[in-house]
């Protein structure tokens, strides 16, 4: 059973939500369908954004997907698009290098390496002076601009509900996969004042959570 699997259709984890048949299912993260929306948070918060880099690992077929749902999104918004491919920890610092002056802000693609070295990842992007939006609020709360994505709490506890039944005699493959119903909007108004940019009243008051 997966808690928060990125995309369980498109990785082809199982093939239907509705009837995963197998001996798998659980709940959805959602990390391609929300690729869009993010990119047009941060494009309302930097509003002159022309340039926006995507950081993904190529060899993690979920963010595969969302990269590509993102890049999708930036061209229909008129964005130039740039890929920074990490497959390891040692990739991320030379990409930051190789990065600028040909980015304005960074989208971080939801993957375990990129989520394992948020510190480092928002660390260079801030000293870059590269407005970042990621799917965790853990980016956030390290110190990136903001991050929106479902409330992985809330996730991980309907992921209790499904473990009960399935201990009490149902088959994994009959309990559809859900979607999240709950999603998180998170703001650092520090990193966002480090930068330099105005976050208009309006999208503060849509924000979850406000960290300054």
């Amino acid at each position: 059973m997966f808690a928060a699997a990125n995309d369980p259709l498109g990785t082809k984890l199982v093939p239907s939500l509705a009837r995963p048949g197998g001996n798998v299912t659980g709940l959805s993260s959602q990390a391609a369908d929300l690729a869009s929306k993010r990119v047009e948070l941060l494009r309302e918060v930097v509003p002159a954004l022309r340039r926006l880099a995507i950081m993904s690992n190529p060899d993690y077929p979920a963010a595969v997907l969302e990269m590509g749902e993102a890049e999708s999104a930036a061209r229909t918004l008129g964005l130039d698009v740039v890929r920074l491919e990490i497959r390891r920890a040692p990739d991320i610092a030379p990409a930051f290098e190789a990065l600028k002056g040909r980015a304005e802000a960074l989208y971080v693609a939801t993957d375990p390496i990129l989520n394992s070295y948020q510190v480092r990842i928002v660390t260079l992007a801030n000293l870059a002076r590269l407005p970042i939006i990621a799917n965790a609020s853990e980016f956030v709360e390290a110190g990136g601009l903001m991050s929106y994505g479902p409330n992985y709490p809330d996730l991980f506890r309907r992921a209790a509900d499904y473990v009960d039944k399935i201990l009490r005699g149902a088959k994994s493959g009959d309990l559809p996969v859900e979607q999240p119903t709950k999603f998180d909007l998170v703001i650092n108004l520090t990193a966002a004042k480090a930068l330099g940019l105005a976050i208009p009243e309006p999208f503060l008051l849509r924000a979850d959570e406000v960290i300054e």
